[in-house]
């Protein structure tokens, strides 16, 4: 940039002196036109790098994703181009679904026998409390017929006694008392007989409540809104239309897919260690790196310029995103190593500057690692801003020469 200056200032001092000899050329004369460019140009670069700072690096930066398959199978179909431009939600690549599709097929299956079962079980339930209830019914139905029997046998004792100590006496008949003592005998076997049946009754109703306590825990138990087991199948159901779904791979956004190795045949797996293809997003990011003490009159929203190399002649218009107040220079390691501070100094490290581009320049392919020069107009000093567009300028169109020489060797 000092050379295009002073080459500039040179050509008009010639013009002046020499050429049209507008002004006569004396010593004092000689001693200005060697003075003026060193304190012009001085306050100029002061100036322009204060306030149209300039970036000598200035780099295109895409994001890369590794394309990982998240099931494990067989390539059947590779549809997608390599190096051309892919849209979003595009296929990419397809695995056998076949295997997927089979398990999906058969948890359905499953879902629909253990939604079947548990209604099952739910009316068992129900057959199940109502069955206690008949139970609770019959026992105590066999508990009054027993306090009945107890009863008649006590009134049996009474009379059985009674008419045999009239018997005994002479004033009662002989075969009223036998009679007694046979009813006796009967209501004790008939109270003997109802034992057993209460003891059984009661047993009934103990495992009926069993049963309607395992079948009221099975129904009863839950995952949420759902059925315990119904839940638990559901969940590898959609586990399993997940896999399916998976094994039709789409593009996640607009990009291109670099060194395409994938051919339909191939075996993929789902380890992060191993993708199968490498996708370059189409959006970029622009960064351009500045010296620490160029950024203190930069704001978001500044007018900037780039000239990038793959682009000769051309200004690419944008503006300031944000600055990115950090750096690893910035960063204590953690590790147990004390800092190195030695007696030569670590260079300063630069701050990066996020551009975008205008709206008017949205739709300009950038190359990921395209480089190139670029200057930041900040909101002060505007006159000095036009020097800046024009070194700029000639920086873009210096870009055409290319200097390059093959030397064969045969």
């Amino acid at each position: 940039m000092e050379v295009l200056l002073l080459a500039i200032y040179a050509l008009i001092v010639w013009l002046i002196f020499f050429k049209f000899k507008l002004l006569p050329w004396t010593t004092a004369s000689a001693v200005v036109v060697v003075t003026l460019p060193i304190f012009a140009l001085g306050a100029t670069l002061l100036l322009l790098n204060v306030y149209a700072p300039s970036a000598l690096d200035v780099r295109v930066m895409k994001y890369v994703v590794q394309v990982l398959p998240r099931v494990t199978g067989r390539v059947i179909e590779v549809p997608v181009e390599p190096n051309r431009l892919t849209r979003k939600g595009e296929v990419l690549f397809r695995i056998d679904p076949r295997p997927f599709q089979y398990e999906v097929d058969r948890l359905q299956a499953l879902l629909s026998s253990t939604t079947a079962n548990v209604a099952a079980q739910r009316e068992d339930l129900l057959a199940a409390e109502a069955q206690i209830q008949v139970s609770l019914n019959r026992v105590s139905s066999i508990q009054s017929s027993i306090e009945a029997t107890r009863a008649r046998l006590k009134l049996a004792e009474l009379r059985l006694g009674q008419t045999q100590q009239l018997a005994s006496s002479g004033a009662g008949d002989k075969f009223e008392a036998e009679r007694w003592e046979t009813d006796t005998e009967q209501v004790r076997a008939d109270l003997g007989a109802l034992i057993p049946q209460l003891a059984a009754a009661e047993q009934e109703v103990t495992g009926n409540r069993a049963k309607a306590a395992g079948l009221r825990e099975k129904v009863g138990a839950r995952s949420g809104d759902q059925q315990a087991d119904v839940a638990q199948i559901l969940a590898q159901l959609q586990d399993a239309q997940w896999k399916l779904n998976e094994t039709t791979f789409y593009a996640p956004t607009d990009g291109y897919v670099i060194n395409l190795q994938l051919r339909p045949g191939s075996t993929v797996s789902q380890l992060p260690v191993l993708p199968v293809m490498t996708f370059v997003e189409q959006e970029h990011v622009i960064i351009a790196f500045f010296g620490q003490n160029e950024l203190h009159q930069v704001e978001p929203g500044n007018e900037a310029e780039l000239a990038l190399s793959t682009y000769p002649g051309r200004i690419i218009k944008a503006k300031v995103d944000s600055i990115i107040w950090a750096q690893g220079q910035g960063q204590m390691p953690l590790t147990g190593t004390l800092p190195q501070t030695g007696a030569v100094p670590e260079p300063e490290g630069r701050f990066a500057v996020k551009l975008v581009l205008d709206d008017r320049e949205r739709n300009l392919f950038l190359a990921a690692g395209a480089r190139g020069e670029g200057a930041i107009y900040t909101r002060h000093f505007h006159p000095i801003h036009i020097i800046r567009k024009v070194l700029l300028r000639v920086s873009s169109y210096l870009n055409w020469i290319i200097v390059k020489h093959h030397i064969s060797l045969h």
